[in-house]
């Protein structure tokens, strides 16, 4: 049965793109090291199912997960896609044959990972499109450089009628404001959470601006969340500690947007849950000092 309300409630992203501000990360779906088809098919199959079930309407994918195989489960299990639902994909890197991350943005390489969403998730038009720029050393911090070739070819096929908008991920202020002046930018991901709060400044930028900021690893990725200020929120407030972490970042700024993965259908439930958690001043407190 469909819901009736919408988790976290909504964001529009731009005229003709509001989502939900609780969404789903398929990454996860992949199997291990986001790499080769999940241990479960049919399992992940019903996770997307049980996502849209629930009112998200937000589902956050890229072909290089698996590679391909994200897609291709989002496409078995969900195709005819609702109106409602919008996909954001994201371009920019390559897996080889053992799975290592490739960064890829010649124009040729980012044409052809486009029309491979495209294939993979049965699409004629890309709702949004991340450019994914090549991080710091440890993958995550934002990087160096101009962006402008690699935005560009994306703009271009946005003209072409292949994309309706564009995001760009592991960015700094400066590339925002560079792609800005190529084309409109709607969305911004990067490593974001209640203990890693390098991007406060920029989030308050975004606010300011009506873009939305989509934290990646927002219950900390490959390694999880730990800290005794989450497990005493959590106990307090008769939740889960990652739960605590997902409704700290929905009352970060409004215009925060979650896409935590996960393969489990609990999981996901307990990820939506945090959609009704309320944070007081002394659950604040206690968490501010996780990242002090």
């Amino acid at each position: 049965m469909a819901a009736t309300t919408l988790p976290g409630g909504t964001f529009m992203m731009a005229q003709d793109l509001t989502v939900t501000r609780v969404g789903y990360g398929a990454m996860q779906l992949a199997g291990p090291g986001v790499f080769g088809p999940p241990r479960d098919r049919t399992a992940a199959l019903d996770v997307l199912r049980e996502a849209v079930d629930l009112g998200i309407t937000h589902i956050d994918t890229s072909d290089f997960y698996g590679p391909f195989v994200t897609n291709q489960l989002i496409r078995e299990a969900l195709h005819p896609y609702p109106k409602s639902l919008h996909i954001v994909t994201k371009v920019g890197v390559y897996r080889d044959a053992k799975g290592g991350w490739i960064h890829s943005q010649s124009p040729a390489e980012l044409r052809r990972a486009v029309h491979d969403n495209l294939i993979n998730l049965g699409l004629e038009v890309l709702d949004v499109v991340n450019l994914r720029i090549h991080g710091g050393d440890d993958g995550h911090s934002a990087g160096s450089g101009s962006l402008a070739e690699p935005f560009t070819t994306l703009a271009q096929l946005q003209e072409e009628g292949l994309i309706r908008h564009l995001g760009i991920s592991t960015v700094t202020s400066e590339q925002i404001a560079e792609a800005q002046s190529i084309a409109p930018v709607v969305c911004v991901q990067n490593f974001y959470n209640v203990a890693h709060r390098g991007d406060d400044e920029l989030i308050e930028l975004l606010e300011g601006q009506g873009i939305a900021y989509v934290p990646y690893f927002p219950l900390g990725g490959f390694t999880p969340l730990q800290s005794s200020e989450l497990d005493s929120v959590a106990v307090r407030l008769g939740t889960t500690p990652m739960a605590v972490a997902l409704a700290w970042l929905l009352q970060r700024s409004p215009n925060i947007l979650l896409i935590p993965g996960t393969s489990s259908i609990a999981h996901l439930h307990e990820n939506v849950s945090s959609a009704s958690l309320s944070l007081g001043e002394l659950d604040l407190a206690e968490l501010d000092r996780i990242s002090a």
